[in-house]
C-alpha cells in the first residue's frame, strides 16, 4: 500500500473514533440490527431512521419475530420510509435465515449475499460491520469519498466503475480494523465529503486528497445523469361515510404485486396522457372521475375539488388530484378485488398501512 493510502486509511480510522456518531445501531454488534439498518438507510437519511429502527427493533427484536409477524403489521411498521419492497425483502429473508440458519445471521458472504434484497453494498456492510470481515461496503458515499481522494474520472454509475472502487476499498482496510473502517468511510461521505458542499478544511484527509489539490472538489464524481420520473395525473375520490360509516372514507387495498403491493389508498384512477390539469375544466375533471369509479364499481358522484398532492417515486411522479365525492351505490364486483374495499377512520388508520401520499392526505383530513 503506498503512503496515499496508508495516510488515508490512517487518518480517516483516527478521525471516526473520535467523532463517531452516537447511532442506535452501532450500540450493538448484533448483526441483526446492523442488517435492519443497512435496509432502512437505503434511499432514506440517517436522521429519519433513528426513530423507525427503534420501533422497529422494539417491536420485531430478533429475526424469528420478523419472520413470524403478519405482513400487515412490517408494512405498517415501514409506513412513513417508502420503498415498502425493502420491507417485504427483509420479512422474506428473515424467514429464510429463520428456516436456514437457525435464526442466526450467517457469519458467511455467499450465504448472506444469497438473502432476499442483499446486494453487494449491504452484504460487504453486514459482513464487516457485524463481524469485522475485510469486505468492502461501497454506496454512493464511499464512491464520492473515493472519486475525489483518488481524483477518479470513471462513471460511478457503470458497473464496472463500481467494480473498481470495491477493489480499491477492499485494499485501504486495515487489518483486524474492517468494522470501524467501513463506516468511517460511510461517515466521511456523509459528514464531510458531501455531495454539494464537500467540507475540506476539517476533512482528515485533505492533505492528499488528489481531488482537493486539483480544484476538481466540486466536479467529482461523474456521474451519469438519471432520467428523469415519469409524470402521471391521476384523480383520486374522498368518499366519507354515513350512517354506520360516519367519520370513515373509503379505501381500498393494491393489489399483491408490483408498486405498493398490498397497501391502502384512496380509490383513483390514471388519467390518460391526452388529458390533464391543463385544458381539462374541473367539470371535465370530475366526469373523468365519476367515469373511472363506475368501471371500478363504485357509484359515487364527485363535488367538489378538496386538495392536491404530489409524490415522487424512483421512476414515477404522482400528481393527484383529490375530489370529495357522494357515494350513492358500491357496487358488488365480479371478482376477488371486493374485499380490498373498506372504510376507515383514524382507528383503522392505526392498523392498515398507508402510501406516505395517501397518509398526508388522510392524516390532513381527519385532523
Amino acid at each position: 500500500m503506498d503512503e496515499q493510502k496508508r495516510y488515508f486509511s490512517r487518518e480517516l480510522l483516527i478521525w471516526y473514533r473520535a467523532n463517531r456518531r452516537d447511532l442506535p445501531w452501532r450500540r450493538h454488534s448484533n448483526p441483526y440490527y446492523t442488517w435492519v439498518s443497512e435496509i432502512m438507510l437505503q434511499q432514506t437519511r440517517v436522521e429519519t431512521v433513528k426513530p423507525y429502527f427503534e420501533r422497529f427493533i422494539a417491536k420485531f427484536p430478533t429475526v424469528e419475530a420478523l419472520a413470524d409477524a403478519p405482513e400487515e403489521e412490517v408494512l405498517k411498521s415501514w409506513e412513513g420510509l417508502g420503498y415498502y419492497s425493502r420491507a417485504r425483502n427483509l420479512q422474506a429473508a428473515a424467514k429464510e435465515v429463520k428456516t436456514q440458519y437457525g435464526g442466526q445471521v450467517p457469519d458467511d458472504k455467499a450465504k448472506v449475499s444469497a438473502l432476499k434484497g442483499i446486494g453487494p453494498y449491504t452484504s460487504g456492510a453486514i459482513m464487516s460491520i457485524a463481524f469485522n470481515r475485510p469486505e468492502p461496503a461501497v454506496d454512493g458515499n464511499v464512491m464520492r469519498v473515493l472519486s475525489r481522494y483518488f481524483r477518479l474520472h470513471d462513471d460511478i454509475a457503470k458497473p464496472a466503475t463500481r467494480a473498481h472502487m470495491e477493489h480499491l476499498a477492499q485494499e485501504l482496510i486495515p487489518e483486524g480494523c474492517a468494522s470501524d473502517f467501513n463506516q468511517a468511510l460511510m461517515e466521511l461521505g456523509a459528514l464531510v465529503c458531501t455531495p454539494k458542499s464537500p467540507a475540506c478544511l476539517p476533512c482528515p484527509v485533505m492533505e492528499h486528497c488528489a481531488g482537493r489539490l486539483a480544484g476538481e472538489e466540486l466536479e467529482l464524481p461523474v456521474k451519469t445523469k438519471a432520467k428523469p420520473p415519469k409524470p402521471e395525473l391521476r384523480y383520486a375520490a374522498l368518499i366519507a361515510g354515513t350512517g354506520e360509516h360516519a367519520g370513515k372514507v373509503l379505501v381500498r387495498q393494491r393489489p399483491a404485486t408490483g408498486l405498493l403491493a398490498k397497501m391502502w389508498e384512496l380509490p383513483h384512477l390514471l388519467v390518460p396522457k391526452q388529458a390533464g390539469l391543463i385544458g381539462m375544466s374541473e367539470s371535465e375533471a370530475m366526469d373523468v372521475l365519476r367515469g373511472g369509479l363506475l368501471a371500478q364499481g363504485i357509484d359515487a358522484v364527485p363535488i367538489d375539488r378538496w386538495v392536491d398532492a404530489e409524490h415522487t417515486f424512483s421512476h414515477i411522479h404522482w400528481q393527484m388530484r383529490v375530489f370529495r365525492c357522494e357515494l350513492r351505490e358500491l357496487q358488488e364486483l365480479k371478482d376477488k378485488d371486493r374485499t380490498a374495499y373498506q372504510w376507515a377512520g383514524p382507528e383503522e388508520m392505526e392498523q392498515l398501512a398507508f402510501p406516505n401520499l395517501f397518509l398526508r392526505i388522510l392524516n390532513d383530513y381527519f385532523q
